[in-house]
């Protein structure tokens, strides 16, 4: 039986469905623990050796899923950080696919602050790369602070700017600019990857949950010639531009049925 759900508002519905009371982001947040050298042999060892293998190994066998066009990344200096924006699909495999998209690079995930609010794994979620989004005004320079280093360091920043978690939705849902303000401000290139769902074919047929294949696209750099503002809103149409062309020609499986209401009362998940 497919699923039906009924929502009222793309921009703040939300349908992760794990209901996680938020911590806030103080003050006295550690973004950046790179100075301590045991968290940062902790970390390496437990991102790079124990856990990106493990999420290939899901990726591929649990999943089935692959990404496709990873040469566009040939197109900037092996050595430059990148921005990094994706449709937000999937729990799962939003956490991890950044992170295979170049196997030598560490990928970070602008995430919001329920990702650091469960009790006992704050550190870890750090190790792997979370930035939950600040709540104060001095955690937000700390942020900043933060994002700018790593894309000084190489790294991959990933923006998932329609915030909320629609489970495989196979169009791209309306954004605003306020995700883009940092490539601009930084004058650092971005990369799409636009996660798409199709039928498994052959003999993989029997299959309900849908194939998933991941496409880089890119560079896209901020317009120089344009104030801040202004470049902010190019970049985000040329981007939304290219992951809609992608979701059209390949995100052709509706796992789940997204339903439009008139009334938020009406906003339901049901079984046809």
């Amino acid at each position: 039986m497919k699923k039906t759900i009924y929502y009222y508002d793309e921009r703040n519905d939300d349908f992760a469905g794990t209901n996680i009371e938020q911590k806030p982001i103080d003050d006295d947040f550690k973004y950046i623990r790179d100075h301590n050298p045991v968290w940062k042999g902790v970390s390496f060892v437990t991102y790079f050796i124990l856990v990106k293998p493990l999420c290939l190994l899901i990726n591929k066998i649990v999943n089935g899923a692959s990404i496709k066009n990873r040469k566009v990344l040939k197109k900037i200096d092996k050595n430059s950080g990148f921005f990094l924006y994706g449709n937000h699909t999937s729990t799962l495999s939003d956490a991890f696919q950044p992170g295979l998209v170049k196997y030598n690079k560490k990928a970070y995930i602008i995430a919001n602050p329920d990702v650091t609010s469960i009790k006992g794994i704050q550190n870890l979620v750090m190790m792997l790369g979370a930035l939950p989004l600040p709540n104060t005004m001095p955690s937000r320079v700390n942020f900043v602070r933060c994002v700018k280093k790593r894309i000084s360091q190489g790294a991959c920043i990933t923006i998932y700017p329609e915030a909320h978690i629609w489970p495989y939705y196979t169009k791209l849902r309306d954004f605003s600019k306020d995700s883009f303000h940092y490539p601009v401000k930084l004058n650092a290139p971005c990369f799409t990857i636009t996660t798409c769902y199709s039928k498994h074919k052959g003999l993989l047929f029997f299959i309900k949950k849908p194939k998933v294949t991941s496409y880089i696209d890119g560079p896209f750099f901020p317009d120089s010639s344009l104030g801040p503002k202004e470049a902010e809103e190019k970049l985000k149409n040329e981007i939304q531009k290219v992951m809609r062309e992608r979701l059209l020609k390949h995100s052709t499986y509706e796992y789940i049925n997204y339903v439009k209401v008139d009334d938020p009362s009406q906003r339901t998940i049901s079984l046809n």
